[in-house]
């Protein structure tokens, strides 16, 4: 069985007790803050009925690891995830929207595009496992809940399991600065995984050479780039947009 782990933030912490309560072991909150934010929350928990547990700011740290906890954290048991990205895929009723992610290693930018896929209706966040980081306290704080919600998966060869998406007939898009059209102009309706790479890098090469169409952001202003979690977003919104 797997050791309980560590939440922190409102949100985190929040969405873990509206989503699956009896995964949490207890929470821990400072009791010096006694604002409405805080005073909202503990009404939460006692709904929830978790144990409450107060905690002065540097308990709160070594817990968590740094100072952004906001004066919350939890210990939680893991929830079961899906087993396979084949599982998740067979039980899906609709063309599916995955993001998947090349060479973003920043908790900031994961939690970030986790959060993103969360509220555009992603199916699942994939990565691969030698270039991009793994779902830690600060991804699951930054992504204010959405760690709990999508579907992360870590594979070892990134172009490979690509591939297999496009044997299923999802089709594969990458984005590119130098690319002929816009994310505007292609059909994402379809079964599609959008293909984003960190920021400055872009997708490597062969991720790059794997993908069935590559597409460009419009950038009007003077940066050449958007940060990986603002351009997953406009991606996926854009795919949403469509299917609605």
């Amino acid at each position: 069985m797997s050791s309980p782990k560590i939440l922190f933030g409102f949100h985190a912490v929040g969405v873990r007790m509206k989503t699956a309560p009896k995964s949490v072991i207890e929470v821990y909150f400072e009791p010096t803050r006694r604002d409405a934010r805080m005073r909202q929350f503990l009404e939460r928990a006692q709904e929830a009925g978790v144990r409450l547990i107060e905690a002065d700011g540097p308990r709160l740290a070594k817990l968590c690891g740094g100072h952004g906890h906001q004066g919350v954290a939890a210990r939680v048991e893991h929830i079961p995830q899906v087993h396979s990205l084949d599982d998740l895929l067979d039980s899906l009723s609709e063309p599916p929207l995955i993001l998947v992610l090349d060479g973003v290693t920043d908790p900031h930018n994961l939690g970030a595009c986790l959060r993103v896929a969360d509220g555009a209706g992603a199916h699942a966040v994939i990565a691969p496992k030698d270039h991009a980081v793994g779902v830690n306290a600060t991804v699951a704080k930054v992504a204010s809940g959405a760690a709990e919600t999508v579907p992360y998966f870590m594979v070892t060869n990134l172009a490979r399991t690509l591939g297999e998406l496009k044997e299923r007939s999802i089709w594969c898009i990458g984005t590119s600065d130098d690319a002929p059209k816009t994310i505007y102009q292609v059909d994402l309706k379809c079964p599609v995984a959008l293909v984003l790479g960190a920021e400055g890098d872009g997708m490597r090469q062969l991720t790059r050479k794997t993908c069935d169409e590559l597409v460009g952001i419009p950038m009007k202003g003077a940066v050449e780039s958007l940060n990986v979690s603002v351009a997953s977003g406009v991606c996926l919104y854009e795919a949403l947009r469509q299917r609605n």
